[in-house]
């Protein structure tokens, strides 16, 4: 029972970013929410207990990533503004952002140092993308002009986190091929 009743909220809750015409949830459903993904937060770390090293991180990463992303999702089917849709959709891509840090550990150099870059990339084209959907949802008289900056801030962000990660790519190279893979990333991202 407890399973179903988070599952819903978060249904409703994505439901809601897409037609926001549906009403909220009511405050006790919310509570409810809450106490559910609190249990289940238990029951998937204990299910950890039984790992070591770094696939107990992951796991545990997991299982708060699964936690916190549910009660976002309850806080924005509850308040039904679009800032806490916003915030739902941030704590998503945090918590894909700490399982995919954990799971960068797993490897060593610069394949490490690409996949922290890529899993920060992820994060930052995450929180962008969340903005700009905040910032069309908004009734504002000014949310065209919101929209536009928002996006062009957000295409901005995203290019420098790319160029960050195919600078950290060229760091595996040494010599001619490594000065060639620079500027061809920086050619590419506008950086010379």
């Amino acid at each position: 029972m407890l399973r179903l009743t988070g599952l819903g909220v978060a249904g409703t809750a994505a439901a809601q970013m897409n037609a926001p015409m549906i009403a909220p949830i009511s405050k006790a459903t919310y509570t409810q929410a809450v106490k559910d993904a609190d249990a289940q937060y238990k029951i998937d770390k204990d299910a950890c207990a039984s790992l070591s090293g770094n696939a107990k991180d992951i796991c545990v990463a997991e299982a708060k990533g699964k936690a916190s992303v549910a009660k976002a999702d309850a806080l924005a089917a509850y308040k039904h503004t679009p800032k806490d849709r916003e915030n739902a959709r941030i704590a998503r891509a945090q918590a894909n952002y700490n399982v995919a840090i954990e799971k960068c550990d797993d490897q060593a150099g610069n394949r490490k140092d690409v996949c922290v870059k890529e899993a920060k990339s992820e994060l930052v084209k995450g929180k962008a993308n969340a903005k700009v959907d905040r910032v069309a949802s908004d009734t504002n008289k000014e949310a065209a002009t919101k929209q536009t900056e928002a996006r062009k801030d957000a295409s901005a962000d995203k290019r420098e986190a790319e160029y960050k990660v195919a600078i950290e790519k060229c760091d595996a190279l040494a010599g001619p091929a490594k000065d060639a893979c620079v500027s061809n990333a920086k050619t590419q991202f506008g950086k010379n």
